[in-house]
């Protein structure tokens, strides 16, 4: 078995590298979303921000790819931590593919000068063995939720929008697609920070760091992934402050995809229901704006108990358990 680094231009690798994906995702966790190459291949050329991941593919002699470790090294915040994904696709399944995958980039972790690596697994009993038994332990629980729009009763968001808003008259909604105007982004910057509240649980994680240099990064990585960005904002009427924003992108390769960004708000303006107002509110522009959205995936911590509740009014369904695991090397 040969190891090599992934460049986004390997049109050939980049094919084979999400076939390893979806068929092990196929298999594991069915309504998952599946991996584009043309998506696979963004991911390393821009990241989420402009931080864009490692891709590492495991071929045998003969050249078949059967296993592939992603390796994300945040720049901005917790320096000193790697988060890394590893699938063995099926067929090769229990032969040591995994494990060598693991070794590789506990190894990569070191040349980075890093000493923390994280990973996520399904709710399986074959994810946890795994994880043990390469000295890994749980730290967290992730839920994915999707919301299917096709059967989502309206007159439902439309009733939790109209209670939102009776209790949120102070303040205004902005709606943007694409970049921020400059006016708003030092406001945004603090809003954003705001997701720093979501629970952590045991996670061996610094807040995130945001400044308006960030923002703009992630803005160009998803325009340059041919996403298209939408914020719902909350603004106080008496000050102009920003209170909150729900955060969707959709994309322009497969249009009937959407995913939840980010959703939060500021601590100093809850209580007033400008959570359930943007999201209810962004639902609502999304159908007229987005006629093709058929769904919208999210992402949670299941601790999250506040945020959850407002997803399950709005019939969102969970999709996969995922526990997250460190290890300090």
């Amino acid at each position: 078995m040969e190891i090599t680094r992934l460049s986004p231009d390997d049109e050939a690798g980049c094919i084979d590298a999400v076939a390893v994906q979806n068929a092990g995702t196929k298999l594991d966790c069915p309504e998952m979303l599946d991996l584009t190459p043309r998506g696979f291949a963004n991911m390393l050329r821009y990241g989420w921000d402009m931080n864009p991941e490692q891709a590492f593919l495991a071929r045998e002699t003969d050249g078949t790819a059967i296993g592939l470790l992603l390796v994300s090294a945040p720049s901005y915040d917790n320096l000193n931590q790697v988060w890394i994904d590893v699938n063995v696709h099926p067929d090769h399944r229990g032969r040591g593919v995994g494990s060598a995958l693991v070794e590789y980039a506990e190894q990569v972790t070191r040349e980075l000068g890093r000493s923390v690596v994280g990973f996520g697994g399904y709710d399986l009993p074959k994810a946890e063995a795994f994880a043990r038994r390469h000295g890994y332990e749980q730290k967290a629980i992730e839920v994915n939720r999707r919301q299917d729009l096709d059967g989502l009763d309206w007159s439902n968001v439309q009733s939790l929008y109209d209670g939102a808003v009776a209790r949120s008259s102070a303040y205004e909604l902005v709606k943007i697609t694409g970049a921020l105007p400059d006016e708003l982004l030092d406001g945004m910057v603090a809003v954003t920070e705001s997701i720093n509240d979501a629970p952590k649980d045991d996670l061996d994680m610094e807040d995130d760091v945001y400044s308006p240099k960030r923002l703009r990064a992630y803005e160009e990585a998803q325009i340059k992934s041919d996403r298209t960005i939408r914020r719902v904002i909350a603004r106080e009427k008496a000050t102009g402050e920003l209170a909150g924003h729900s955060t969707i992108t959709v994309e322009r390769e497969r249009p009937h995809i959407g995913i939840q960004n980010d959703t939060a708000v500021s601590r100093d303006h809850r209580g007033h229901r400008l959570g359930a107002l943007l999201k209810s509110a962004m639902l609502l522009w999304m159908r007229d704006e987005e006629l093709a959205l058929s769904l919208v995936d999210t992402w949670n911590a299941e601790s999250n108990d506040h945020m959850i509740s407002i997803n399950e009014q709005l019939n969102y369904r969970i999709i996969a358990r995922v526990f997250a695991y460190q290890k300090t090397l």
